[in-house]
């Protein structure tokens, strides 16, 4: 249903229930507003998006004001104009907004801008503030009371967007100030370091410690990527000057995160201080030496020549799962098509991937849903997976919802954020989850609440309440509320994690599945089930087969094409044997120092390519910063190598995710 209103004499039609400042953006109409964020429910508390509307007798705020059939509405008139000068005058007057001390000055700031838009030149108030406190507890942030004016975005954000609930207001009037928790320093706050507050904050009263009187950022070349921190693939923003990387925000238009980001993806990156490396490295008389390109790369082909085809076990090979899919395929064309090896793999190793990707080629389709399931479920079942300290935004999505009555059962035998949110925590017996799994099955088919068909029938009595409560240590009773909780729900998701996956034996993961069937999450309309991946393209790592263990036998290369990753001690241990090892690394690091050449490659700023995330999505990685002349692409470095060896990879990257049977139906 739409709805027609005029406004300033233009016609403008817009679904029911848009707000008039909402019609007014989508009519060009410029309605200035400071409380008001796209992404919030509509707070109407700084009045400055008041308006004019023909029958009303008051003035009237435009972001919480529904639009109505026939309505007509005026924004720029002599009445709105004024009260506009009056708030933005009192907020002036309130605090210390003297902009030429403000690194928000100069176009950043909105309160500013504002006022500049009202035509104002000066204060008709005499300021009267009293002086409040600044708040430098936090690694990232700083919290200046003095620039605050209350708008309370912040508050709204980290409740509303991260469902953390970190920050309020205390006290009344004149005497209002934000406090984190119950008046704690923002550093020993339950903060999560999400940096939400700070994006949506429209003053200096929360600045970036990293980028503040770095340059305005009206000044700065911004470049819309996607984050490669872990698999959840959020949208962001690069905010570069001069080859430099200022900042980090979150692309409020991706469809993945809208926004959001987690200290992975927005503080952690300009917190590297790690050795690059700027130059090859070979080495000679047992030290790594600066080389050339030509000398590297004539090395390397000189060791790798002599075992083409050998028998499958010449060289060994692993790939970091935060390489572009177009270099991961590249990888896995020179060293399993040319070179014929049969230990090709990632650094993950399939250890997130491997097992559902097993259970999808075994059915011979996929059985996974996608984010949206978070966002909308009025019940979640997380299984083998903390959503607090691993794929965060993932976790917003959950937490966030909470509050709203979404009710969330946590399975995890080991210690797990997310127990103290549930309202389910169950902490089963080490290597029971089959059997508590099958209980809920039992449970669910006994009080006939299914709506769902198993895939076969089971024995209703070996998996009763009170036989699987002595194996698995849980109360009979919490599992019968449990499985009721869930055949209750009317949108229940399911989200599963390494505790699940780790596993040799699909018992777990099928059970599982057959649970989701039972509760709805597996219909053939669609799935609500989502499995976390590990690092930004292991699925994509997956789909090219990178996802075996890694074992080294009598291989006389390893080679590493390691980015700008971590390698294990574990993983170390193991290349102890190779006699001749190459990296091909961003940063200097136990691996390249054990190397015999290393290959400097572009780090996550500098790269571009293709990554597939959690849930099938695959999206672009546009390149923020230009490396250092000396560093390559993965997919140059690769190619260079295939050159020496006669061998020309082809470039259908893209078909190739196609062959095998995923986990999720990709979204192309």
């Amino acid at each position: 249903m739409t709805i027609k209103l005029t406004i300033n004499d233009k016609e403008v039609e817009v679904p029911a229930g848009t707000t008039v400042l909402q019609a007014a953006k989508r009519a060009g109409i410029d309605i200035p507003t400071l409380c008001d964020h796209p992404h919030l429910t509509p707070y109407g508390g700084c009045r400055l998006c008041v308006v004019e509307v023909e029958g009303v007798r008051t003035l009237q705020p435009s972001c919480t004001l529904p639009a109505s059939q026939g309505m007509v509405v005026r924004t720029d008139t002599p009445k709105t104009r004024e009260a506009r000068e009056f708030v933005l005058t009192l907020l002036f007057s309130e605090r210390n907004h003297f902009c030429m001390y403000c690194q928000m000055s100069g176009g950043d700031c909105e309160l500013q801008n504002a006022a500049y838009g009202e035509g104002m030149t000066h204060w008709p108030l005499q300021p009267n503030w009293q002086p409040y406190p600044v708040d430098a507890s936090h690694p990232y942030f700083v919290l200046d009371h003095n620039r605050c004016i209350l708008c309370r975005r912040c508050v709204r954000a980290c409740g509303e967007l991260v469902g953390n609930f970190t920050l309020g207001v205390q006290e009344r009037g004149a005497a209002s100030i934000l406090v984190a928790d119950l008046d704690v320093p923002l550093g020993q706050s339950t903060c999560v370091s999400c940096g939400t507050c700070l994006q949506v904050c429209p003053t200096g009263a929360i600045i970036d410690r990293d980028s503040a009187y770095r340059g305005h950022e009206t000044q700065v070349q911004r470049i819309k990527s996607t984050c490669t921190g872990c698999s959840v693939g959020c949208g962001i923003e690069l905010l570069v000057r001069d080859n430099h990387l200022l900042r980090i925000e979150g692309n409020w238009d991706a469809p993945v995160n809208e926004g959001v980001l987690c200290e992975k993806g927005r503080f952690q990156p300009l917190k590297e201080k790690r050795e690059r490396i700027l130059t090859p490295l070979v080495r000679r008389n047992g030290a790594l030496k600066a080389s050339t390109w030509a000398e590297a790369l004539s090395t390397v082909a000189g060791k790798l020549k002599p075992l083409v085809g050998q028998n499958g076990h010449g060289v060994a090979a692993l790939a970091s799962t935060r390489l572009p899919a177009e270099a991961l395929y590249t990888f896995k064309q020179l060293f399993a098509t040319q070179m014929g090896s049969e230990m090709v793999t990632s650094i993950e190793e399939g250890v997130t991937t491997a097992l559902p990707g097993a259970v999808a080629q075994e059915l011979g389709q996929s059985f996974e849903g996608n984010l949206s399931a978070l966002k909308t479920a009025d019940c979640v079942l997380a299984i083998g997976v903390d959503l607090v300290d691993n794929h965060q935004v993932a976790g917003f999505m959950v937490k966030r919802n909470l509050p709203k009555g979404t009710s969330l059962i946590v399975i995890d035998p080991f210690d797990n954020k997310l127990h103290n949110l549930a309202d389910f925590s169950l902490r089963p017996q080490k290597g029971s989850d089959y059997e508590l799994l099958m209980g809920l099955i039992a449970e669910i088919t006994h009080l006939d609440l299914s709506k769902g068909q198993l895939d076969q029938p089971i024995d209703l009595t070996k998996y009763d309440p009170a036989t699987v409560s002595q194996t698995t240590g849980i109360p009979a009773e919490t599992i019968k509320a449990v499985a009721q909780r869930l055949a209750a729900a009317q949108k229940p998701a399911i989200v599963y994690g390494k505790g699940v996956t780790r596993s040799d034996s699909p018992a777990v993961l099928k059970a599982l599945l057959n649970l989701a069937r039972l509760v709805g999450a597996l219909t053939p309309d669609g799935s609500t089930v989502l499995s976390l991946k590990g690092e930004a393209n292991s699925l994509a790592a997956h789909l090219y087969g990178l996802d075996k263990t890694f074992q080294v036998h009598d291989q006389q290369v390893a080679y590493l094409a390691l980015g700008d990753d971590y390698a294990s001690q574990r993983l170390l241990q193991r290349l102890e044997a190779v006699p001749f090892k190459v990296v091909q690394a961003s940063y200097a690091s136990p691996l390249t120092a054990i190397a015999d050449v290393v290959l400097p490659a572009e780090m996550w700023a500098e790269q571009e390519g293709h990554f597939l995330n959690l849930e099938g999505r695959l999206q672009t990685v546009q390149r923020g910063l230009t490396p250092p002349e000396e560093v390559r692409s993965h997919v140059d470095i690769l190619e260079a190598i295939a050159a020496q060896l006669d061998f020309s990879p082809d470039p259908t990257w893209q078909d190739e995710l196609k062959k095998r049977v995923p986990t999720n139906a990709l979204i192309r």
